[in-house]
């Protein structure tokens, strides 16, 4: 497994595209943003010139270096926001901050592995709020901002066991289920209005939530996947940009990216 640096260097984010300087009046909402898939989709993301609203909860030193990369590399404006995303008056402050908005990313997530029956009311709850209750917080600020526009997008990274569940991931599981319900309610609710909504149903990544299993167990989980090989958040990256660039057509569906596991 390869680790994650917290320290980021600034070649990450070098050899900018033209596309930052050709930008025109579009911006990106990331959840989550500090690390992981959240942190490849605010790259490519600024790679296409949008201006990037960045969350996170705890990383606020990686955040805040992320956005002053992107920025300086691709020539567009990141604004970094330390938000709780399952708290929703900490989502009506970060949206204060937001006057336009044509696309968002409901990325932040956490996990929960153990037995159902061993996990407290407090956990499920917390897992619960940032998972899903998150999404209605970000949707019911950002779909009025895109109404405006008469066009939007809103893409949620989910998980293939929010299709098929997972044995000690009950919570996990159900909160991703209700992320898929979410995105094809809500995609019919907007389709009239111009603005899709779909998800990214996620096998394995090499992301630090998976960092609570040991290589062997990651090993054999690898076994398991066609591909043979753990996804990387790059490629998560790049399918959302190919569903942001899609036709408008396109909405409601939740995409796997597994390399064939489920």
């Amino acid at each position: 497994m390869k680790k994650q640096e917290d320290n980021t260097t600034t070649n990450q984010y070098e050899n900018p595209s033209s596309a930052g300087s050709a930008s025109i009046s579009r911006s990106a909402l990331v959840t989550g943003a500090s690390r992981g898939i959240g942190r490849a989709i605010a790259q490519v993301l600024a790679e296409e010139g949008y201006r990037l609203y960045l969350t996170c909860h705890h990383s606020e030193k990686e955040l805040t270096y992320l956005s002053h990369c992107l920025s300086e590399t691709y020539h567009v404006a990141c604004t970094p926001i330390i938000a709780d995303m399952g708290d929703m008056q900490a989502v009506n402050e970060a949206f204060q901050q937001i006057d336009d908005l044509t696309l968002l990313v409901n990325n932040a997530g956490v996990s929960h592995i153990g037995l159902l029956h061993e996990m407290t009311a407090e956990e499920w709850h917390t897992l619960m709020n940032v998972n899903l209750n998150a999404l209605f917080y970000t949707c019911r600020l950002a779909v009025p901002l895109m109404l405006k526009r008469h066009e939007g997008k809103i893409i949620n990274i989910s998980s293939v066991w929010g299709n098929a569940g997972a044995s000690m991931e009950v919570a996990y599981s159900a909160s991703k289920g209700g992320v898929n319900a979410f995105t094809k309610a809500l995609a019919k609710e907007l389709a009239p209005s111009g603005i899709q909504v779909n998800a990214i149903a996620c096998g394995l990544i090499d992301t630090d939530m998976n960092r609570c299993f040991s290589e062997e167990e990651l090993s054999a989980l690898q076994d398991e996947i066609p591909a043979d090989r753990i996804g990387q958040p790059s490629e998560v990256a790049r399918l959302l940009l190919s569903i942001v660039n899609a036709p408008s057509y396109l909405t409601g569906q939740v995409i796997t990216l597994d390399g064939g596991w489920t």
